[in-house]
């Protein structure tokens, strides 16, 4: 990160639940996909977040059993939209995600930045890219 890049507080949104049939181990694979970008951000000075990061021990914590649940429905998604409250930017991956859709509206509606591409993020463009 240059000293002219403001670090950014980034939601990553992208398919979580979408295309798992509420398969965990698929559900884990989005989220591991979902995690592949944080490490980059991090590195270029910004502080990633992924609403799961803090939905999923929430759901755990209220007992929840049932993916997609009344539970599930009172934390995962509203997890997010707290967290776009306090976000300067989302990165939303690829993948068909009705709750990343969701994201991108609210941060649009906030005026926040969307990147649909990691690269476009500040400070971590292919120039950035170049120490190891």
């Amino acid at each position: 990160m240059t000293s002219s890049t403001a670090s950014l507080l980034i939601l990553i949104a992208g398919p979580y639940r979408s295309g798992t049939n509420d398969d965990p181990a698929r559900m884990r694979q989005n989220l591991r996909a979902l995690e592949t970008v944080a490490l980059p951000l991090y590195r270029a000075g910004h502080v990633p977040l992924i609403g799961e990061w803090i939905a999923l021990p929430l759901l755990d914590v209220a007992g929840s059993k049932e993916i997609g649940g009344p539970l599930w429905e009172e934390i995962v998604y509203p997890v997010a939209h707290r967290l776009l409250a306090r976000c300067d930017a989302v990165l939303r991956l690829p993948g068909e995600s009705k709750g990343a859709d969701n994201d991108v509206r609210i941060a649009r509606e906030r005026g926040l930045p969307v990147y649909f591409r990691i690269e476009d993020v500040p400070g971590c463009g292919a120039a950035s890219d170049s120490k190891d």
